[in-house]
C-alpha cells in the first residue's frame, strides 16, 4: 500500500506541476494537497500514520526529480510544505518532521540523489518551515535529523555515516543542536 501511496503521489506531483511557472510554488502546494489528502483518508487506506506521511514525502521528492528542480531541492522544499501542510492534519508537527525528513531521504535516494546533501537539505527544509508554522526551530532540527538518521541508516552503514559527516559540517545548521540529536538518535528513535 505504501508503494501505491508514493507512486499516487508522485504523479499527482508531477501533474500538478507540469507547465507551472513557479515550479517551486507549485510542487509546495501540490505537496501540501496530496499530504493533507493522504492522512484524511489514512484510517481507510490502513496505513499507519508515520509510515503515509513518509511514503509522500518519499513520492514528492521522486517526483521533483522529474521537473527541473535539483533532488536536493526537491527534498529541501518538500519538507518545508509538508511541515507547513501539517498544521491541517492534527497530526503533531515534530512527529511529522522526523517522518518526512526519512521519506524525502528515502525518496533522494530512489533517484539517485546525494544522500549527505540530501541530509542536509532535510533538516534546512525543516528549519525554514519551523518559524513559518509556530514550531520550536531547535526541536524541528532534532526530529529532523532523526529522521534523516534513520532514513540513512537503513540505506546502510556507508550512507549513515556520510548523513552525519555532512549534518555535522554544514554552515547552515545549528551544530550544538544537530550533535546532541545524533547522539540521542538511539534513545529517542521511534518508527
Amino acid at each position: 500500500m505504501l508503494d501505491k501511496i508514493i507512486i499516487q503521489v508522485k504523479d499527482a506531483i508531477i501533474a500538478s506541476v507540469k507547465g507551472a511557472d513557479d515550479i517551486v510554488e507549485a510542487l509546495r502546494s501540490a505537496v501540501k494537497s496530496q499530504l493533507i489528502g493522504v492522512l484524511e483518508n489514512v484510517a481507510a487506506i490502513g496505513v499507519a500514520v508515520e509510515d503515509a506521511i513518509a511514503a509522500v514525502a518519499e513520492g514528492a521528492v521522486r517526483a521533483s526529480s522529474g521537473i527541473l528542480l535539483s533532488i536536493t531541492d526537491g527534498v529541501r522544499n518538500t519538507v518545508h510544505a509538508a511541515l507547513e501542510g501539517i498544521g491541517a492534519t492534527g497530526v503533531d508537527a515534530l512527529l511529522a518532521v522526523r517522518h518526512v525528513a526519512r521519506g524525502a531521504v528515502n525518496g533522494a535516494y530512489q533517484v539517485g540523489g546525494d544522500i549527505a546533501r540530501s541530509s542536509v537539505a532535510a533538516v534546512e527544509g525543516a528549519v525554514d518551515a519551523s518559524g513559518k508554522v509556530g514550531v520550536d526551530t531547535s526541536k524541528a532540527v532534532s526530529s529532523a535529523v532523526v529522521g534523516v538518521i534513520h532514513a540513512a541508516d537503513n540505506i546502510g552503514s556507508e550512507a549513515g555515516s556520510a548523513a552525519r559527516k555532512a549534518l555535522l559540517n554544514a554552515v547552515s545548521l545549528p551544530r550544538e543542536l544537530v550533535e546532541k540529536a545524533i547522539r540521542g538518535d538511539g534513545k529517542s528513535q521511534s518508527h
